[in-house]
């Protein structure tokens, strides 16, 4: 019995002395905003992490070489977003507020508490954008439901279904690069 006992302990010595084998940085960068108004005050609390790993390997492992050189790998970077508003958290991987423009009109995607909100210039609100379980988007207007998400160059494309035609018409936000 205590031969096993002593054999566990020296087994979990030895795991805990292992090498590292990844170089990982983690930054956290935390926004507190507060608005007051005449419906009360509102705080919203903005927490961003952004996490960058990097597998750590030698240039010549198997050689005999007592100081070996590092090879470069890639770097591993991931962001997440809470927001916390009203007590409503809600977590985004990457934040896609910002400007897109579409036939010459420039719209406003702000993120909302659950999924975007989009405005005109003039701040008025000309739809939403809800996500499904996909990672996709519900696009809602006065008289438009769409299908939407956002493509590899950052653009808003939306989905719809024609009915006359039997189509699947896209309509593409560029977003706008200032």
């Amino acid at each position: 019995m205590k031969t096993i006992i002593l054999g566990m302990v020296a087994f979990l010595f030895s795991v805990n002395i292992q090498a590292q084998n990844k170089n990982v940085k983690s930054e956290v960068k935390t926004t507190v905003t507060t608005v007051k108004n005449s419906d009360g005050q509102k705080k919203s609390i903005k927490t961003q992490e952004v996490k960058e790993i990097q597998k750590i390997e030698l240039k010549d492992a198997e050689s005999n070489v007592l100081n070996k050189e590092r090879k470069e790998t890639p770097v591993e970077v991931t962001a997440i977003t809470t927001i916390t508003t009203n007590g409503v958290t809600n977590i985004v991987d990457i934040d896609r507020s910002a400007y897109y423009d579409l036939n010459g009109e420039k719209y406003q995607v702000k993120l909302a508490e659950s999924g975007y909100n989009m405005y005109l210039p003039n701040s008025e609100k000309t739809a939403i954008l809800r996500k499904t379980s996909n990672n996709n988007y519900i696009y809602k207007a006065k008289n438009k439901t769409s299908f939407a998400y956002f493509d590899t160059n950052g653009n808003l494309v939306l989905e719809s279904y024609d009915e006359q035609t039997d189509k699947i018409n896209k309509e593409i936000f560029i977003i706008v690069k200032e």
